[in-house]
């Protein structure tokens, strides 16, 4: 029987996860939100709730409305913040990979072998059973079989020098509505989108990296954007070296929980 792997989470590292474990040939799922907060949408297989389906690097992921219980020629998405496919699919690992920056809500699963917690605020014994870290350095992709994930250091990671600089964020509450896409260059100053009647301007040039789907609902001081100040459109879509160094942690804990050696 096919191994079945729930990954709750569609943005770019959960997606990396997930195109990874479907590339080692094992059968794997996306739960996501009705709106999905995903910012580097060309890279994330949540754009697939918005828009039917995606390809990441040759991996195409598509919206379903239910899991398929045998493994199909693409990664199937759902919408189910609440983790209810775990019932019913009887999946054998679920890697919570949303990236909330908090605690889960519900913990460990009772009745599934592997909880792999994606990055802070993940502790092995007390929500999960093993964690892969996520903060950049020289931990970043390892598989934590014992003790817990680095703390959240609310500063992103440099990018040319740049770190909170580069991130577009809400004004205001509201509904975000975009005035520019992913790979458009912009210019420090330029308005990229709005919410409401606010505007959202950008405090570096660079390529406009990643960005919120028209019409997400927003609070004050989200994240709605990403701003790449090496000006390299390729990079926008193609998986980032975080995310394929925490994919291949994934893929150690998966393969070494279903091997038995931990």
């Amino acid at each position: 029987m096919e191994n079945r792997i729930l990954v709750r989470g569609g943005g770019d590292l959960a997606s990396g996860i997930a195109r990874r474990l479907y590339l080692a040939g094992l059968n794997v799922a996306v739960l996501e939100l009705p709106f999905p907060r995903a910012i580097r949408r060309t890279v994330s297989f949540a754009s697939a709730v918005h828009d039917g389906e995606i390809t990441i690097e040759d991996v195409r992921g598509v919206h379903c409305r239910e899991l398929p219980q045998s493994r199909p020629d693409f990664i199937p998405v759902i919408v189910d913040e609440a983790c209810r496919a775990a019932n019913q699919w009887d999946p054998d690992i679920i890697i919570d990979a949303r990236m909330r920056k908090k605690p889960p809500e519900n913990g460990r699963l009772p009745g599934h072998p592997l909880l792999l917690g994606i990055g802070p605020d993940f502790e092995v014994g007390k929500n999960c059973h093993a964690v892969v870290e996520t903060n950049r350095g020289h931990s970043l992709g390892r598989v934590l079989w014992n003790g817990r994930a680095e703390k959240n250091t609310r500063v992103p990671g440099p990018v040319s020098g740049y770190t909170t600089e580069r991130i577009l964020r809400a004004p205001t509450e509201g509904t975000f509505q975009p005035l520019l896409s992913i790979g458009d260059h912009v210019t420090a100053g330029e308005k990229i989108g709005m919410v409401g009647n606010s505007p959202v301007h950008a405090e570096i040039s660079g390529v406009l990296r990643g960005i919120l789907y028209p019409g997400t609902p927003v609070t004050n001081g989200q994240k709605v954007g990403d701003i790449d100040p090496r000006s390299n459109k390729d990079l926008c879509f193609t998986v980032s070296d975080k995310a394929n160094a925490i994919a291949g942690g994934a893929v150690e804990a998966v393969l070494s929980w279903l091997n038995g050696k931990n």
